[in-house]
């Protein structure tokens, strides 16, 4: 089941750079800035234990088959399991890693997604740009998100994101 509609209890910004994007800004919770979303609960089969819903959550974020242990000491890029033991009356698991852009503001951002989409992760639509395109389809928007996008279509000399996506693919 999905539960979608439901406003996270702790704040959302573009904070991280993805390695697997081209190092494009990605969405993660945040302790200062951000604001909730609304985002989606995916309700596990009766039995699940937690051990094995850390692992499905670990496996889907890191996209390797390894099981869940939580770091004894954790860095920035350490993937974190948090838990929340009673969200409306729901067992809640997500993932926390840390932020790894400096100075976060709406110029570095569109630098990085700009430069995300002309990489190879452009070429797959695993791009900033793409990215943002996804997060405002499903009505995901931060602190940073407006200015992020003018900053982008700025930059790009264009007028929608997807013609700034394509404007990065030449």
């Amino acid at each position: 089941n999905r539960i979608k509609g439901v406003e996270t209890p702790f704040h959302i910004e573009f904070a991280r750079k993805s390695k697997s994007r081209n190092y494009a800004p990605t969405l993660i919770p945040v302790g200062t800035g951000g604001r909730p979303v609304q985002g989606v609960i995916f309700e596990l089969s009766e039995g699940t234990t937690l051990e094995h819903a850390r692992n499905i959550l670990y496996r889907r974020e890191t996209r390797n088959d390894k099981s869940y242990k939580h770091p004894v000491n954790p860095t920035e890029n350490s993937v974190i399991i948090e838990e929340i033991s009673d969200f409306n009356g729901l067992h809640v698991l997500y993932t926390k890693i840390g932020s790894n852009i400096e100075d976060l503001n709406a110029e570095i951002l569109a630098d990085l997604a700009i430069n995300s989409a002309k990489a190879e992760a452009g070429k797959e639509k695993k791009d900033g740009i793409s990215y943002l395109i996804s997060a405002k389809q499903n009505n995901i928007t931060t602190c940073l998100s407006s200015e992020y996008e003018r900053t982008i279509l700025k930059k790009t000399g264009t007028k929608t994101l997807i013609e700034a996506w394509e404007y990065c693919q030449k």
